[in-house]
């Protein structure tokens, strides 16, 4: 039989409100007291009933998280970081996938899950703002990602500038001059695309070198083939980089392998920096150096801003206006600039 809060109670001796406030980890509880209950909760496997728990305060317990690849492998281990964050705080993510496509992120971002989530966490590639003005659901919302958004939602973002000139910088550093970008996009100036090749130009300028059109790839997509593809093309045409900063690291590594096929060396011939420190990264026959958002800040940051609305709701206090949230970045540096050691 389900173990109770009242059966904690008698084998700890104390009352159930004694019990639920050690449960809940309210503050004003003793030490000894705290440890007398726990003992009880750990002898008998007590596990506190979530659902009836959120229930009580009108909540499901649930965030979603809707992001547009959950193939790709940022997406991937970003998730995986919400959802131990959530879990902390006694939460459950429903995943949701986008796709990247535009109606998908409205439908998901106007509340058609409104009535089993609590909160939004939502990662979009094509959300314009005009399309979030018109908003009526009053789930709280957070918004991931580099897109610019004038809207009382808190978003949360690392500095891709700042992000990519530091990528350039540690190339120029190892004396390299003619470095590539490859990830260009021609649609959305916002987008994180446009900001990183922004950090490439910023980042050459400032070591004297004039930023060279020839070494800017556009890509399709993000994918190991896009990068493959662009890295092909541009050899093809005659132009020789002697280092590459790729928009991700999967078109870091199908850049690297198109480099391998035409005899050319990572990193001797060419160094490449990649962007996200997926695992993959880390395991290749040359692993590749890369910027490494903090996945866990984050998924820290996005968890306790839906928490934080909704216990402003709870309170009617007045939470601001979307707030600006800033994650951490490092540069690691691996092989694929460094070489064996």
């Amino acid at each position: 039989m389900r173990v109770s809060l009242k059966d904690v109670a008698e084998r700890a001796g104390v009352s159930i409100k004694t019990v639920s406030n050690v449960v809940n980890n309210y503050a004003h509880v003793t030490p000894g007291m705290r440890t007398r209950v726990q003992k009880a909760i750990d002898e008998l496997g007590y596990r506190p009933n979530l659902t009836a728990r959120h229930l009580r305060k009108g909540r499901t317990g649930i965030i979603a998280l809707a992001v547009p690849e959950l193939g790709n492998p940022y997406f991937a281990e970003l998730a995986g970081a919400v959802i131990d964050v959530a879990a902390d705080h006694d939460f459950t993510v429903l995943l949701d996938h986008t796709q990247g496509d535009r109606e998908q992120e409205v439908l998901v971002s106007q509340g058609f899950r409104a009535r089993v989530i609590d909160g939004l966490i939502l990662s979009p590639l094509e959300l314009e703002s005009d399309d979030l003005r018109s908003r009526t659901d009053d789930v709280p919302l957070v918004l991931l990602g580099e897109r610019e958004y004038d809207l009382p939602y808190d978003h949360i973002a690392i500095d891709n500038v700042a992000a990519a000139r530091a990528a350039v910088r540690h190339l120029t550093g190892l004396g390299r001059t003619r470095i590539a970008f490859l990830g260009a996009r021609t649609d959305t100036a916002n987008q994180p695309a446009h900001l990183r090749l922004r950090g490439w130009r910023e980042a050459l300028k400032e070591s004297g070198i004039e930023p060279q059109e020839s070494l800017v790839a556009s890509v399709g997509g993000w994918d190991r083939g896009d990068g493959a593809v662009a890295m092909a093309r541009m050899l093809d045409s005659g132009v020789r980089p002697d280092a590459v900063f790729a928009f991700n690291d999967l078109v870091a590594i199908g850049a690297m392998r198109v480099l391998h096929e035409r005899g050319l060396r990572v990193p001797w011939d060419v160094a490449v920096v990649g962007f996200d420190d997926i695992a993959e990264g880390r395991y290749g026959a040359v692993t590749l150096t890369t910027v490494s958002p903090d996945k866990h800040a984050i998924a820290r940051l996005a968890v306790e801003s839906v928490i934080s609305r909704l216990r402003g709701a709870e309170s009617a206090g007045n939470e601001p206006d979307g707030r600006e949230l800033t994650a951490e970045f490092q540069l690691v540096e691996r092989e694929s600039t460094l070489g064996r050691r």
